[in-house]
């Protein structure tokens, strides 16, 4: 039985998510071959991500707009922190060291080990559920990235590689991270690690002689940066606050089909047996995750936390004078002890242990 309800709205997030990040590829890679500097590329990348969600925050303010979802409170700096740190300087920094000395072929190769690292870690140092129809799903996912990615030529396993190889980890460790983070605001995670991250790589991409663009060149990149990076990432963290991090992984690992599709029409680029195969593998694995059905008893063990939510049936509690009333809303809250059958992900909800494979 085809049981997609199970992955709604997550997975069309996740998949909304990869859609958004492959599609900035091909345009980035205009404005790159027009001679922009591929760190100060980075840098307003990220810069347009950031700016853009900050000025929807406070065109939301101006507003008025009654904000549903939990703010980012200090017992989440230090989260932020690690996140910011591995993913925004970190695995940007690695990766430019990769560039300097690994060829484009084997960048494009080795870059499929952030899917590979955010399944591996999610499942051996978060303990989500895997089971075989899972585990065949992420590798044909994967396998597709790799064939789509597949030049005929890679390079030793030199510092180049590794540093790759480095800049991959440290953004699987990145999108665990941002599970913790989940259940608060989005667009305001998004923005700060944006802003973060385009500054850093700013500052680097201009201390090592780069220039600045003209000012529609910088535009543009932000506006590819803003969709590509700043919307997806917002769809992105809301897909692991439903999926948690396998999952929303193997979807993300999509993106270099939606980049060569799009490529197609940019570039002019013949259709390919390689793409062919490289998409019916990704659709395979895709639709493997879809039909995923899991369902067993399992208990809730008491909890207090803040988050968006409707009154559903994992919150049944009361509400005391200064709580805000409509749904959905967003404050402190706690859950009792609960033991129930039903199907479900690895969501903020049930991130419980299984003592064998389901």
């Amino acid at each position: 039985m085809f049981k997609s309800y199970l992955a709604w709205p997550g997975a069309p997030l996740a998949i909304g998510s990869a859609l958004l990040f492959g599609a900035s590829t091909p345009f980035a890679k205009l404005l790159l071959g027009g001679g922009l500097n591929p760190w100060l590329m980075a840098a307003l990348l990220y810069l347009g991500s950031g700016l853009g969600l900050a000025a929807i925050q406070v065109i939301r303010k101006l507003a008025g707009q009654t904000l549903t979802e939990a703010p980012i409170r200090r017992a989440d700096l230090p989260w932020l922190g690690l996140v910011v740190l591995s993913g925004g300087v970190i695995g940007p920094v690695l990766l430019m060291v990769g560039l300097s000395t690994t060829s484009a072929a084997s960048t494009a190769l080795l870059l499929n080990l952030e899917g590979l690292a955010t399944m591996a870690i999610a499942w051996l140092a978060f303990r989500e559920n895997v089971d075989r129809r899972l585990l065949l799903g992420a590798l044909a996912i994967l396998a597709g990235a790799v064939l789509l990615s597949w030049q005929g030529q890679v390079d030793g396993l030199g510092l180049g590689a590794l540093a790759v190889a480095g800049a991959c980890l440290a953004w699987g460790v990145d999108n665990n991270l941002t599970r913790k983070l989940s259940s608060a605001d989005p667009v305001q995670l998004s923005m700060i690690k944006g802003l973060v991250a385009g500054g850093v790589n700013l500052a680097l991409a201009l201390t090592s002689g780069a220039h600045l663009p003209a000012l529609d060149v910088a535009l543009v990149a932000g506006l590819i940066g803003f969709l590509g990076y700043g919307v997806s990432l917002v769809m992105f963290v809301l897909g692991l606050r439903h999926l948690g991090a396998a999952r929303t992984g193997a979807y993300f690992s999509t993106a270099p089909f939606v980049g060569a599709a799009i490529s197609l029409v940019l570039f002019a680029e013949p259709v390919t047996a390689t793409l062919v195969l490289a998409g019916l593998l990704m659709a395979i694995g895709v639709w493997l995750h879809l039909a995923e059905g899991h369902e067993h008893e399992h208990t809730h063990e008491a909890l207090e936390h803040e988050h968006r939510h409707v009154h559903d049936a994992h919150h049944q509690h009361s509400h005391g004078p200064d709580d805000p009333v409509g749904e959905p809303h967003s404050h402190p809250h706690s859950h009792e002890v609960l033991t129930h059958t039903h199907p479900h992900y690895p969501d903020q909800h049930h991130r419980h242990r299984h003592s064998h494979v389901h």
